[in-house]
């Protein structure tokens, strides 16, 4: 059973009125074989007593409370489960989402079926107010493929999109590559590009929505897309953290270069492409060109 074992860290702040939702959904699951560490930020509303009231009888979950020395924000919440993580698999789960009671089990079959497998992805689906039940209650028969290797390039452009809550891990992959703490925005995107820069990793994906994630405006996208600077600065030194690991491991393409290029326009940040402007002139004439070829693209549009 020590095989199967599945980590799971849960990030709670102020959501005393949702985590609820997402607590049951974990007792809830059909794979029973699980441990839950519920990391709170230190909730100012009665987030703390509704989850301890809620846990009491059942020794999988365990509360804690962030220490007021460590940062605030998800990077260092998840850290902190991550180092605690037992389990063989480990996955982020949100306190104000709704998950499927099949998905640890679905997730462990695709391990089962393949040793090589590193992580296991599946989709999810927003809902606003109140959730389709139906989407919860119908048993699932998991249609399923393959997604191959070097996948960084897919998961850095956001054609293969690993959403935090949306991937269950070997662990020992998230404890060599713990979450950067001071980012407040993309902090996912960063570490799992980062993970699959330096690892030639297998994954899976199940094509059926395991996960429902709550869209409210409070978000941290909400407030990335609506120019909150704290979360545009995060977006930012994710971005550079990425070329970092890119050019280190030698893993920079065509592409990536032009992807991070239009980043540094669209923030107005020369210093995201530094490090590859230093590579050679190719990569400067592609820099210098790219307004001009942004320009035509816009007229060819119209």
């Amino acid at each position: 059973m020590s095989e199967n074992k599945i980590s799971i860290v849960l990030t709670t702040f102020n959501r005393s009125h949702f985590v609820i939702e997402m607590l049951e959904g974990v007792k809830n699951q059909t794979h029973i074989n699980w441990e839950c560490f519920i990391i709170d930020d230190n909730s100012k509303d009665d987030t703390v007593r509704v989850v301890s009231d809620f846990i009491k009888n059942d020794s999988r979950f365990t509360l804690i409370i962030k220490p007021e020395t460590s940062l605030k924000g998800l990077p260092a919440s998840r850290n902190i489960g991550i180092n605690k993580a037992k389990g063989k698999y480990l996955v982020f789960f949100d306190d104000d989402d709704i998950i499927h009671p099949q998905l640890l089990e679905l997730c462990l079959k695709e391990f089962n079926k393949d040793s090589n497998v590193d992580f296991v992805h599946y989709r999810k689906e927003s809902f606003e107010n109140n959730l389709d039940r139906k989407k919860i209650n119908t048993p699932i028969n998991t249609a399923s493929k393959n997604i191959g290797s070097n996948l960084y390039e897919s998961v850095i452009l956001g054609t293969l999109a690993l959403a935090s809550c949306t991937v269950l891990w070997k662990t020992n992959l998230l404890k060599a590559n713990l979450f950067k703490e001071s980012l407040m925005y993309a902090e996912e995107w960063e570490c799992y590009s980062r993970i699959l820069i330096k690892n030639n990793l297998n994954g899976v994906k199940i094509n059926n929505a395991l996960y429902f994630n709550r869209k409210h405006p409070k978000s941290n996208t909400s407030e990335f897309w609506n120019n909150d600077p704290v979360r545009v600065f995060s977006k930012i030194e994710a971005c550079k953290s990425i070329v970092k690991e890119l050019v280190e491991q030698n893993k920079l393409t065509n592409k990536l270069a032009n992807f991070f290029i239009q980043k540094s326009y669209q923030f107005k940040e020369k210093s995201i492409v530094n490090l590859i402007l230093n590579l050679g002139w190719r990569y400067r004439v592609m820099y210098y060109l790219f307004p001009v070829k942004f320009s035509i693209y816009k007229l060819l549009k119209k």
